[in-house]
C-alpha cells in the first residue's frame, strides 16, 4: 500500500515537473531571441572584419581582432648622450635626465605600437606600448572608476542607510528625498554636471571653489586629463550613492530590534552594536549590493560617453565607436566579448569570495 502511494506521488510529481517545463517554455524563448542570439552574433562578429552598414564581403580572421586589441609590449627607453660630456644628457627646465622619445624605440612592424604610459624602474625608463592604445586606456580608467566609486559609493551609501534607519522628524521624506539623484536619467544629469562643471566662471564648481578660495574659476575640469577621472567618479558617487543606500536600508529593516535591546542591557554602546551585530549581519546585503554595483560600473557607457565624449573612454564607449564612428562591427565586437568575459569572471570571483551563494 506504502509502495503504491509512493508511485503515485512520484507520478504526480513528474507530471507538475513537465507542466512546469511546459510553462516555462515561452520564457525560455523569449531568453534566447533577446539574449543567447545576440550574444552569438557578437561572439561571431568578433571573429570576422565585418564592416557596419556595408556589402563588403566578410571574411573569417580568427583571433587577429582581439590581439589588436591586446597586444602590448615593455621597451626599454635608451638614454640620450650629452656629445660634449659622454653621459647622458639631462634637461635644462625640470632637471630630469633625457631618454630617447618612444616612438623611435616601440615596433612598428608588422604591427605599429603607440605610446601607452612611461615608468621608471631600477633606474632605468621603460615606455608602454600598445597597438589599440585607447583601448588599453580604456581598461585601465574602466578598473579605477569601478574601484574608486564603487568603495566611496558603499561607505557612503551606509552612512545614508545608517541615518535614514534610525527614528527621527521627517524620515519618510529623507528617504524619499534621497533618491532624487537616483531617479534623474544618467544622460540628464551627465548634462548637468558637465554645466556645473564648465572650465570658466559660468560652471558653478568652479565660482563655488574661487568664493572658498581654490583655484582661480578657470580649472578645465573635463579637458585637463587629470581631472577628468576624478569628475567622472564624483558625478557617478552622486548618482548611485542612493541606489546602494536602498540596497543597504533594506538588509537594515531585516535586522530584529530586539537583538540591539539585548546588546544594549549587556552594556554594548552604539559602535560596539555596529561591529558586532549590524555589519555581520549586514553582510549579505553588502555583498549583493557590491555584486550589482560592480558589475554594472566595468560597463559604463553613459556617463563617460556624454561628458567625456571621444576625448577619454570607457571599455563601453570605446567598442560603440569603434561601430559608429568607424564602422568596425568586429572590433567592436571583439571589445564587447572582452567586456562581458571580464564581468562574468569578476562575477564569479566576486560571489565565491563573498559568499553570496552560501548566504
Amino acid at each position: 500500500m506504502a509502495r503504491a502511494k509512493k508511485r503515485g506521488m512520484s507520478e504526480v510529481a513528474k507530471k507538475e515537473e513537465r507542466l512546469a517545463l511546459l510553462m516555462l517554455l515561452p520564457s525560455f524563448f523569449v531568453i534566447v531571441v533577446i539574449a543567447i542570439y545576440p550574444l552569438f552574433t557578437v561572439f561571431r562578429d568578433s571573429l570576422t572584419n565585418k564592416i557596419f552598414a556595408s556589402n563588403q564581403p566578410v571574411e573569417f580572421v580568427g583571433l587577429s581582432n582581439y590581439a589588436q586589441l591586446l597586444s602590448v609590449t615593455i621597451k626599454e627607453l635608451p638614454p640620450v648622450i650629452d656629445e660634449t660630456t659622454g653621459q647622458q644628457a639631462i634637461d635644462d627646465k625640470s632637471g630630469e635626465p633625457v631618454y630617447e622619445r618612444a616612438i623611435t624605440v616601440l615596433p612598428r612592424e608588422p604591427q605599429r605600437f603607440r605610446e601607452v604610459s612611461q615608468f621608471s624602474l631600477l633606474g632605468k625608463r621603460y615606455v608602454i606600448g600598445a597597438t589599440e592604445r585607447d583601448f588599453i586606456r580604456a581598461i585601465v580608467d574602466t578598473l579605477i572608476f569601478t574601484v574608486v566609486s564603487v568603495v566611496l559609493e558603499t561607505l557612503l551609501g551606509l552612512i545614508i542607510a545608517l541615518v535614514v534607519n534610525s527614528n527621527f522628524r521627517g524620515r519618510g521624506f529623507m528617504r524619499a528625498s534621497m533618491l532624487v539623484p537616483w531617479a534623474i536619467i544618467t544622460v540628464v544629469s551627465a548634462r548637468m554636471w558637465q554645466w556645473m562643471l564648465g572650465p570658466t566662471r559660468t560652471g558653478l564648481v568652479n565660482v563655488v571653489l574661487q568664493i572658498v578660495g581654490i583655484g582661480d574659476g578657470q580649472i578645465a575640469f573635463l579637458r585637463m586629463s587629470e581631472y577628468q577621472l576624478p569628475a567622472i567618479i564624483a558625478v557617478d558617487v552622486w548618482k548611485t550613492t542612493p541606489f546602494m543606500a536602498l540596497l543597504l536600508l533594506a538588509g537594515l529593516q531585516l535586522i530584529p530590534n530586539d537583538l540591539y535591546k539585548a546588546a544594549a542591557v549587556d552594556g554594548a554602546n552604539k559602535v560596539r552594536q555596529f561591529f558586532a551585530i549590524t555589519l555581520p549581519l549586514l553582510r549579505p546585503a553588502i555583498a549583493v549590493a557590491l555584486v550589482f554595483r560592480t558589475l554594472d560600473a566595468l560597463r559604463v557607457f553613459d556617463v563617460f560617453q556624454v561628458m567625456l565624449s571621444r576625448t577619454r573612454y570607457s571599455m563601453a564607449s570605446f567598442a560603440q565607436d569603434q561601430l559608429i564612428q568607424y564602422q568596425n562591427a568586429g572590433i567592436s565586437s571583439a571589445a564587447s566579448v572582452f567586456i562581458f568575459l571580464l564581468i562574468f569572471v569578476f562575477a564569479l570571483l566576486y560571489i565565491r569570495m563573498l559568499g553570496v551563494e552560501a548566504e
